[in-house]
């Protein structure tokens, strides 16, 4: 168990003790060398080796759970589940597997282990002696109830192998490096600046370049965080990582102190048993730790210090988290050490494309992507929401130009940052922010670069094939992934130019063409080879078809599948093959592809339903089951937009199909066959 590590304080009042212990002066000048990287043109697209995360771990300190086990916990009326005696650490894989009725205590970042489906945070349970009179056995007495999926971030949703995450011809910046990182990719080139010493910690980091293994994460906040120092006018010093030794951690902090203007450390803030940063911080004075918790989402955990002066920041662990945090607290310092004024971000008007909940008592900062709204829909717009406390009021006049789109990838999401355009303040005060409301959007560049093509839909990487061609014929693209129906409700609203879905209607048996409206057109695009995914030396699989194969595991014990997120394309497919049957893991939802392909591959599920694509790239046996099609559509009223031309002559070309062939797709019937 873990003591609870915040006292909680506002922003303004952390900033205010902060500022008042430090002597924020510039430190002088000097001439230095440019760095390699930052600032250059990206001469190839990079494109994922590894998923992000690699598995499926936990988001909080708490229980690997069951979900179902804990429906109808309360306060007043308890549930109870045998607590197994391991103890799931971050870098380390379960030997446990979680049945019905059971529980793990699991850390922050851990795997989660076979057959739990859910996290139970560490403050919504108790663990107690089954029999007060002998220590045989405990249980965990959980007091609120979780969901399947809670406060787990599965394999391959933030990031997935072969995905592109940064085209050919971008100028990188912090987050683009910080993307670079995080996929293991280790090559790609006044005032005295202040050094700014970074410092990653935790046994589950590992340098990028170095090979990847499970439960391990690439340390990609270290390269996003010395890359805006660089940008904000600092020298980043690297200083590497340490692992989970207090003696080498206060060795290291101490030596960072000595020849730094800025020290920061990244993660470990908490006060848990491995949160070796917080222990170490906490023996510094002159003054020490001025404020440990922040009413901040995300950000909540950082730990702001003084000590010889000098600013020394403990910040959360989560890419997201740190990013933001870093922004609010040491961006600052950086500027005014430097020098240089404050950096004024440019704020534009828009309306919240979805309805968002959001968490009485923290200032959220809400990450965005911004698109152009068609006149027509901002004309017919009913509601006329203003939300004061998430940004500053606009004009009952001003109708917004811009949507903008959650990215909704949590704290732990790295392509989050780098994807965003900006972000939006909701006030603590405030639980849900309804659709259509007009909103403040901080840019998180100098300036909001309007795309020649906007795609918003569901991702595949023949997609990512064609936006790379585009971006060829010197197009601006964007891509926002929401799933196909999101996609169909953007270009009703004439939030995009293209729409990528796969969406098949039960009743013609038909892909896409019957959720058309009469303002919409369809492209027709490529085919996609569906099937059941499992490990090849799974028997229970052999000689099957992929229906034959379903109807003699559904009901088999000890056979779990993953299944996929509702809304997708795929989902309507798997229900449709089980006809009503609900197998078990048929609440475990991954969001793509990838994610299906990674939770078998790794013994998490045994079989699920996904495209031949990922399955080869992951070594699966693959049972086809249809071709389903993955098709285009767009407004009718754009569709003479030169960049969606050029997209549909693209379309047309032998190279393209030929290269979409090479990756698995093309025009194919619908097969079902016996595995040989």
């Amino acid at each position: 168990m873990q003591d609870q590590f915040l006292d909680v304080i506002d922003r303004d009042e952390a900033e205010r003790r902060f500022h008042a212990a430090l002597q924020l002066t510039p430190l002088g000048s000097e001439t230095i060398p440019l760095a390699t990287a930052l600032g250059r043109t990206l001469a190839a697209d990079a494109r994922a080796a590894v998923d992000v995360p690699s598995f499926d771990r936990s988001n909080v300190d708490g229980y690997a759970v069951q979900a179902a086990d804990t429906f109808g916990a309360t306060e007043e009326r308890p549930v109870a589940l045998r607590l197994l005696p391991e103890t799931i650490a971050t870098a380390v894989e379960p030997t446990c597997v979680i049945g019905p009725g059971e529980a793990v205590e699991i850390a922050t970042g851990g795997m989660m282990p076979r057959g739990a489906d859910a996290v139970v945070m560490v403050e919504h349970a108790d663990e107690e002696l089954v029999d007060a009179n002998n220590d045989s056995g405990r249980q965990l007495v959980v007091r609120r109830a979780v969901t399947a999926g809670a406060h787990v971030a599965y394999a391959g949703t933030d990031i997935a192998a072969g995905e592109t995450v940064v085209r050919r011809g971008e100028t990188l910046t912090s987050r683009e490096t910080g993307v670079l990182a995080a996929i293991g990719v280790n090559e790609v080139a006044v005032w005295r600046r202040p050094r700014v010493g970074i410092l990653s910690t935790g046994d589950e980091i590992i340098a990028p370049g170095t090979p990847m293994r499970a439960g391990l994460v690439y340390d990609s906040n270290a390269r996003v965080l010395a890359d805006a120092a660089l940008e904000l006018g600092g020298e980043p010093i690297e200083l590497g990582i340490v692992h989970d030794n207090l003696e080498q951690l206060r060795e290291r902090t101490l030596a960072a102190i000595a020849t730094c203007d800025i020290v920061l450390l990244s993660g470990g803030t908490s006060k848990g048993a491995g949160d070796l940063s917080y222990r170490v911080v906490r023996e510094f004075s002159d003054p020490g730790i001025v404020a440990h918790g922040v009413a901040l989402k995300p950000g909540k955990p950082i730990c702001l210090a003084v000590t010889r002066g000098k600013p020394l920041v403990i910040l959360p662990g989560f890419p997201t988290s740190a990013i933001f945090t870093f922004h609010e607290f040491v961006a600052p310092l950086i500027r005014r050490l430097a020098g240089l004024p404050p950096l004024d971000r440019q704020r534009v008007p828009a309306r919240l494309a979805v309805k968002v909940n959001s968490e009485i008592g923290r200032t959220e900062y809400l990450l965005v992507g911004l698109v152009e709204r068609a006149e027509a829909a901002a004309d017919e717009e009913a509601a006329d929401s203003t939300l004061t406390g998430v940004s500053a009021e606009l004009p009952a006049a001003t109708s917004p130009r811009l949507a903008a789109y959650p990215m909704g990838k949590g704290s732990g999401s790295v392509t989050a940052f780098s994807r965003a355009d900006g972000f939006v303040t909701i006030g603590r005060q405030h639980e849900i922010v309804e659709a259509g409301a007009r909103v403040e959007v901080q840019l998180l560049g100098r300036e909001l670069r309007v795309a020649d093509l906007v795609v918003i839909g569901s991702h595949c990487v023949g997609l990512d094939y064609l936006l790379g061609r585009l971006q060829d014929q010197g197009f601006h693209t964007k891509f926002l992934a929401v799933g196909s129906t999101a996609g169909l409700e953007a270009v009703r609203r004439g939030e995009c130019d293209l729409a990528g879905v796969h969406l098949l209607d039960e009743r013609s048996g038909e892909y896409n063409r019957p959720f058309l409206s009469d303002k919409m057109q369809l492209i027709p695009g490529y085919g996609r080879l569906q099937g059941v995914v499992f490990r090849r030396d799974d028997v229970r699989f052999a000689g099957h078809s992929a229906r034959s194969a379903v109807a003699a595991v559904k009901d088999m014990p000890g056979c779990l599948m993953v299944n996929r997120n509702q809304g997708s394309g795929t989902r309507i497919l798997i229900d449709q093959l089980l006809a009503g049957a609900r197998p078990a893991g048929y609440s475990h939802q991954s969001r793509s592809h990838n994610a299906v392909a990674a939770a078998v591959a790794q013994g998490r599920a045994d079989w699920g339903v996904a495209i031949r694509t990922v399955a080869d790239q992951a070594n699966l046996g693959f049972l086809p089951l249809t071709a389903e099609q993955y098709d285009f559509v767009h407004p009718t009223a754009r569709a003479n937009r030169p960049a969606l031309l050029a997209f549909r002559q693209l379309l047309t070309t032998p190279e393209t199909r030929e290269a979409l062939a090479e990756r698995g797709f093309g025009i194919m019937a619908s097969v079902e066959t016996p595995n040989g």
